[in-house]
């Protein structure tokens, strides 16, 4: 329990890392407008007590924020020094996870990403498009929501190396290209070759979604960019390890 000082100092003594990758948190955005205080309890206090015990034993610390920090009221993407304005609660919980976790232990790595996918999860965004075309199901998808996409395993390898570096502070890390969910539904189909006939386009509005969403939340960065791009990331994901269950150009 990242958010129980005295659980944190046990594993800290138990394992003796060299350094912390925090990979937990309250991931639930819509919930989280009605669940407050676990939200914060582990997107916020937990971050600040990992980020305080770390600081007094000289650990690295690397831990992972959201694109949902920002307003979406640029038309550009944003980049690490732009000015956070969340929207919700999820977005809150994570803004003020990043400015406690720094004032603790200035040395930590804050990588902000944004919509995940990748082949162990079977509940990512482009599994389930995929999963939904293959069936023959509608799948809807926003067309005023710009993202900028992320594969977990480039996520990994992009934070693990800027920690072996001793990098520090914000650094933004998702996959080089921007596009709304539907054009990512769109483009994953292509390149897994299936049919996406059944998408179903629509504007956010016509979603069943409760927490608000900026319109553009795309990521860059001014330090580096540090992920391939989304073509290729997409291609390395269907070729690579397609999930289970999912024909993908003559791969189960």
């Amino acid at each position: 329990d990242i958010a129980d000082a005295d659980a944190v100092e046990r594993a800290l003594a138990r394992y003796r890392p060299w350094a912390v990758v925090n990979a937990a948190g309250y991931v639930r955005v819509d919930d989280a407008e009605h669940d407050i205080e676990r939200c914060f309890r582990e997107n916020t206090l937990g971050a600040e007590r990992l980020a305080s015990a770390c600081a007094r034993h000289g650990i690295a610390l690397a831990t992972f924020s959201s694109d949902l920090v920002f307003d979406g009221r640029r038309e550009s993407p944003y980049v690490e020094s732009d000015r956070v304005e969340p929207l919700g609660v999820y977005g809150r919980s994570k803004a003020e996870a990043e400015q406690r976790v720094l004032d603790r232990h200035p040395g930590s790595l804050v990588a902000r990403t944004s919509a995940f996918f990748g082949p162990w999860d079977d509940f990512n965004f482009v599994t389930l498009a995929l999963r939904a075309f293959r069936d023959g199901r509608p799948f809807s998808a926003a067309t005023d929501t710009t993202i900028s996409p992320t594969y977990v395993p480039d996520l990994v390898h992009a934070t693990l190396d800027l920690l072996v570096d001793g990098e520090a502070g914000i650094w933004h890390l998702a996959n080089d290209g921007a596009v709304t969910w539907a054009d990512l539904a769109r483009r994953a189909a292509a390149v897994a070759g299936v049919p996406d006939e059944t998408l179903q386009p629509c504007p956010t509005c016509e979603l069943p979604l409760i927490a608000p969403r900026p319109r553009n939340s795309a990521l860059a960065s001014e330090r580096a960019q540090l992920m391939p791009p989304l073509e290729d990331a997409l291609m390395r994901y269907v070729a690579d390890c397609p999930p289970a269950g999912i024909h993908l150009g003559g791969r189960t």
